[in-house]
C-alpha cells in the first residue's frame, strides 16, 4: 500500500488549544508516542474513550500503533492534520 504521507512531506496541525470540537473518530493526528518521548507520530483515531484515543496507521500490516503501545492519553495528542504541504 502506498503511503498517505512520504520523508519529506509536512503537515500543517491545528492544536488542541486552538480547536473548536474535541478529538473525533476518523481524525487524522499528530500525537507524542506514549513510550518514546519526543517521536512524533501521524495516525487515524479510530476510537475515542474517556481514557484516550486508540490509533492506527492507515498501513495496518506495516504500522505501529495503538495495537502495539495502547491507548494514548489525550494529552499527548498534538494537533489535528489540516493539510500536508510537498
Amino acid at each position: 500500500m502506498r503511503p498517505l504521507l512520504v520523508p519529506g512531506e509536512e503537515v500543517l496541525i491545528d492544536p488542541p488549544a486552538y480547536r473548536r470540537r474535541a478529538t473525533k473518530q476518523g481524525d487524522l493526528v499528530v500525537a507524542e508516542h506514549p513510550q518514546r518521548p519526543g517521536f512524533r507520530l501521524i495516525k487515524w483515531v479510530v476510537a475515542v474513550e474517556p481514557q484516550g484515543c486508540f490509533l492506527q496507521g492507515i498501513d495496518r500490516a506495516a504500522s505501529t500503533d495503538s495495537r502495539t503501545f495502547g491507548w494514548v492519553s489525550r494529552l499527548r495528542i498534538l494537533g489535528q492534520v489540516v493539510c500536508r504541504v510537498p
